[in-house]
């Protein structure tokens, strides 16, 4: 089995009893946490959850941004197109 570099495990954490959790250094090194930065905390019920920073949220809306104008262009292609055969027929 190939082993992925960037895949890691970094340990394990314990919530407290005020549910805070500690980030192990070396996760907060690689992925350039900060204290005092905010991240977001997304939860999938039958998964668990994920905490990511906020830039990463952003260039997945930026992507989605970019195909939703793709689509929007060829949508607005087709709907001038239609308009054409509308006109010669």
């Amino acid at each position: 089995m190939a082993h992925n570099k960037r895949k890691k495990f970094y340990g394990s954490v314990t919530v407290s009893e005020r549910g805070q959790v500690v980030i192990p250094a070396q996760a907060r090194k690689d992925f350039g946490i900060e204290a005092g930065e905010k991240l977001l905390v997304l939860g999938d019920l039958d998964r668990g959850l994920v905490f990511t920073k906020s830039n990463f949220i952003l260039k997945m809306m930026e992507g989605s941004m970019g195909a939703a104008r793709k689509m929007e262009s060829f949508l607005k292609g087709e709907a001038a197109m239609e308009d054409e055969e509308d006109d010669e027929g």
